[in-house]
């Protein structure tokens, strides 16, 4: 007689298991056959060692450790340059917020360029995590809002630029309909993406309602000499076709005390980031005395990403 798995061994989902029954009940079902359509071509873009590693939480860190120089070297056959990947943990103490002056953004978009670059996201085609939306003066209804504006020059006299990416919500959709767990919040408020687990169902793209994740269609390109060789796991390491991406508060930097990429480039000053349990902290300072508001507030996501106008 088999013993039964204790809990934790039935509550885990195997990446493995899961798509062996998917691939069974697939066989039967016409429409799960073509949601798991991503899955037909798995091995075209991983390798088997990928494949087949455990999930993030149960590696440990001699694992991890081989883990990362594989990366590395992946990464060295394919662009002829050797990276240095590390996985960077969250620090105690510590819960990141972000808060944008909505009166000083004009619209630039140097932001979205240098996310790009920072983060090591495909140029062709581009994947952008940041999203700028030209917004009429008065409203915020975002129907009204041109995200693909292409003025000589701002920023436009009746407008005002609202930019949007990952909120990094303390109550996210999106993690709970990822079926393998490939995705979760992390205990410093960043919500991650295992780009190794991911099976590309595209669960947590539809659940999200800031449409701030991308899907690699295509096998992503960068140019050799584009390539940001600072690299996190969780973070900037190059993705494969067939697996999410977002915005992750540029991990590699934040988790050693740096600014976000698009932080640092901002030209007005517009964006602020900081630790929102350290109440001396700039952002807690704008929580406290600005008067701000999250996106979608009756979908209950509790965004970590607020925004606050000058007045």
């Amino acid at each position: 007689m088999i013993a039964n798995p204790p809990p934790e061994s039935r509550d885990s989902i195997s990446r493995r298991s899961f798509l062996r029954g998917s691939t069974a009940a697939a066989a039967g079902v016409a429409a799960m056959a073509a949601g798991l359509a991503p899955l037909r071509k798995l091995g075209e873009s991983i390798s088997v060692d990928q494949f087949l590693q455990q999930h993030y939480k149960e590696l440990k860190p001699e694992d991890m450790d081989k883990v990362l120089r594989r990366i590395e070297g992946e990464v060295e056959r394919q662009y002829g340059v050797r990276p240095h990947v590390r996985d960077y943990k969250p620090m105690n103490g510590v819960e990141y917020v972000y808060a944008l002056n909505l009166t000083r953004c004009v619209g630039c978009r140097k932001c979205v360029h240098a996310c790009v670059a920072e983060n090591n996201q495909s140029r062709d085609p581009e994947i952008q995590y940041i999203q700028v939306i030209k917004m009429p003066n008065g409203t915020f209804d975002m129907e009204k809002g041109d995200a693909h504006y292409a003025p000589e020059s701002v920023p436009e006299k009746g407008f005002f630029y609202m930019p949007v990416q990952c909120h990094q919500c303390k109550n996210p959709p999106c993690t709970k309909v990822c079926p393998v767990k490939a995705t979760w919040t992390e205990p410093d408020g960043i919500t991650v993406i295992d780009y190794n687990w991911c099976i590309g169902c595209r669960y947590c793209e539809a659940a999200c309602p800031y449409f701030a994740r991308r899907f690699n269609f295509s096998e992503p390109t960068i140019p050799k000499d584009k390539l940001n060789l600072e690299m996190s796991y969780l973070g900037n390491q190059p993705r494969h076709k067939g697996v999410m991406e977002k915005c992750h508060f540029c991990i590699q930097r934040t988790r050693v005390g740096r600014y976000p990429a698009c932080l640092e480039v901002c030209p007005t000053g517009s964006r602020k980031f900081g630790n929102i349990l350290d109440p001396n902290s700039e952002v807690a300072h704008i929580l406290r005395e600005k008067r701000v508001f999250v996106l979608k507030e009756e979908v209950g996501t509790l965004p970590r990403f607020f925004y606050y106008f000058d007045v």
